[in-house]
């Protein structure tokens, strides 16, 4: 492949890294673009008085006896806080009497990972108030039973959780399934009072980022972004300090990172969708802010009447086939190409996602993802073949022509116009193509960056091996205690020995790449190995693994083609 196959290749993958570079510092929403979405309240997360939805189910309740009535209107001490705990083959939860909260929410998911962060991250629990009124503190209930085990043998199980606010009986129903990392939230409230009331009930996931909090338990265990389902169309606001309100009418709502979601699905008619953020500073400074995301319903009820509502809350890995279970494929983020989406990118799901799913069904064969990326690189190798050889005998062509064009240079080098002109008239002499061999690796690209987003949003990397061999010794510097080779293909390579391989194997590319023109740009070119090098020594390991593959298979290719005469020599090149 000659010297401009190479560049386009090199200019190929810079675009890329440009454009997420772009997309970041430039295309980024601002608070403007971010408050214009969906529709506005200025008002707070609370909710504001509004009449109850025309399908708000509401069912009739057994009226109270005399003697029933005065007791669920009185109001009495809180009863103390008890918890239950819920083990589950993909989960660990522990949840509060007050208002169903959950203290804890850890998943089995290549080793533990806390969702829920008291204080910081998590479900603050059902809050129940007036219409008018700000919601107040979770509600507190009395739960039962004490604990649930859940596995294939009993494969679901219930918590129930009972209270009274204002004069309503309010029932709370989890269940919990051992095959998915989704809790059904079933709300039942009563009426059993001889006046109409009007309520509100909100089921809110909170997130508080501080300075001074500590540093993420595992990646992504923070959230870096709100997503929202509206008109049939997906929202992202991805700088959460500057939030505002959003009132959705969706399908859902999420908070999540790149590779984890805490997201609410309601299931029944009367519910509105909320996000919303609260920042502060300190000292000036940007500090500490919060965001919500809720489910919140509001109904009056007559007397005798009772509320129903049903809220699904997925609380788990970003893996595809488990969010499009639960229609929440759309927080995947596959981006667009060349620009953003909301500019007229082209969608890459179409690409993103055949490849996450082939990649997945490999697994279930290979067992391993590093083994998959590298038959994954062999098939898009494979698949642009006939690309490649074109685009190598083109540029075995171009090489062959180079010193005539070199004799025009210097026989036109004061008229510019005049060699293009004789140039242009060179190639079609002997039929060649100048672009020849930069528009096939061109064509490429789209399929290297949907290769690259796959393996970037997918969290079935995460902790996943390739090449595990043993923990190096604490007094190794530098990498002490860290797992070797590739442990984690979700992170980089701790003994950068895959990022050095693939800066090698892209020296060794260059070095077969047939060059023309000035020799002084040949030497430049073998400077990309090393500025490619730097930029990978921090990069997932399974992305730095699919370049190096890629790299050698290049090489094996152009050496293959050379070796059994597959292209062109001086003489049969200068007349392609």
């Amino acid at each position: 492949m000659e010297k401009r196959s190479a560049l386009a290749f090199a200019l190929s993958i810079l675009l890329l890294v440009a454009y997420l570079w772009v997309q970041e510092r430039f295309f980024a929403p601002s608070p403007q673009q971010e408050r214009s979405t969906s529709r506005r309240e200025s008002a707070p997360v609370s909710p504001s008085p509004t009449a109850p939805p025309a399908q708000q189910p509401v069912v009739p309740a057994p009226a109270p006896s005399p003697a029933e009535a005065p007791t669920r209107q009185a109001t009495g001490p809180p009863a103390p806080q008890r918890t239950a705990t819920v083990e589950s083959p993909l989960y660990r939860a522990v949840v509060s009497s007050a208002g169903g909260k959950l203290q804890e929410w850890t998943l089995r998911y290549r080793g533990d990972k806390p969702m829920v962060v008291i204080g910081e991250l998590g479900l603050t629990g059902l809050v129940v108030g007036p219409a008018e009124g700000a919601f107040g503190e979770p509600l507190p209930m009395s739960v039962r039973p004490d604990a649930l085990v859940l596995q294939p043998g009993r494969p679901t199980g219930e918590l129930l959780l009972t209270g009274e606010a204002g004069g309503l009986k309010i029932s709370q129903t989890l269940r919990f399934r051992a095959d998915t990392y989704t809790i059904d939230t079933l709300l039942r409230v009563e009426n059993p009072s001889r006046s109409a009331r009007t309520f509100a009930l909100a089921l809110p996931w909170i997130f508080r980022h501080s300075p001074k909090a500590a540093a993420e338990r595992f990646p992504g265990q923070r959230p870096t972004e709100v997503v929202w389902s509206t008109g049939g169309h997906v929202e992202r606001a991805e700088d959460l300090s500057a939030l505002g309100t959003h009132v959705i009418d969706g399908a859902w709502v999420a908070l999540g990172s790149t590779w984890y979601l805490a997201a609410l699905i309601p299931k029944t008619p009367g519910f509105n969708l909320v996000a919303a953020g609260d920042a502060r500073k300190e000292d000036g400074k940007n500090g500490e802010y919060r965001v919500t995301i809720a489910a919140r319903a509001t109904a009056t009820l007559a007397p005798g009447q009772a509320w129903e509502g049903h809220v699904v809350m997925y609380v788990g890995p970003k893996e595809h086939d488990r969010l499009a279970a639960n229609g929440l494929e759309g927080t995947l983020n596959f981006g667009g190409f060349p620009f953003p989406r909301r500019y007229g990118g082209l969608p890459m799901e179409w690409l993103g996602v055949p490849i996450l799913k082939l990649m997945n069904w490999l697994h279930r064969y290979v067992g391993n993802y590093g083994v998959v990326i590298i038959i994954l690189t062999v098939i898009s190798k494979v698949l642009f073949y006939p690309l490649t050889v074109k685009s190598i005998r083109s540029m075995k062509a171009m090489q062959t022509l180079q010193p005539q064009v070199n004799q025009l240079r210097n026989k036109y080098k004061n008229d510019p116009r005049k060699l293009q002109e004789e140039t242009l008239a060179l190639y079609r002499k002997y039929k060649v193509n100048p672009m020849g061999g930069c528009l096939p690796m061109f064509a490429q690209v789209p399929v290297f960056y949907a290769l690259y987003l796959a393996l970037s949003v997918s969290v079935e990397l995460q902790n996943a091996p390739f090449l595990c061999f043993f923990r190096a010794p604490s007094w190794v510097p530098g990498i002490g205690g860290a797992d070797l080779w590739v442990c984690d293909l979700a992170s980089h390579d701790p003994t950068y020995v895959l990022p050095i391989l693939m800066g090698v194997s892209m020296f060794v590319q260059q070095k077969m790449t047939p060059t023309t023109g000035d020799p002084r740009q040949a030497k430049m070119m073998l400077v990309m190995p090393f500025v490619f090098t730097f930029m990978f020594l921090n990069l997932p390991s399974g992305l730095v693994l699919y370049w190096f593959v890629s790299n050698v298979l290049q090489v094996l290719q152009q050496w293959w083609m050379e070796r059994s005469g597959a292209t062109p020599d001086s003489k049969s090149a200068a007349r392609a």
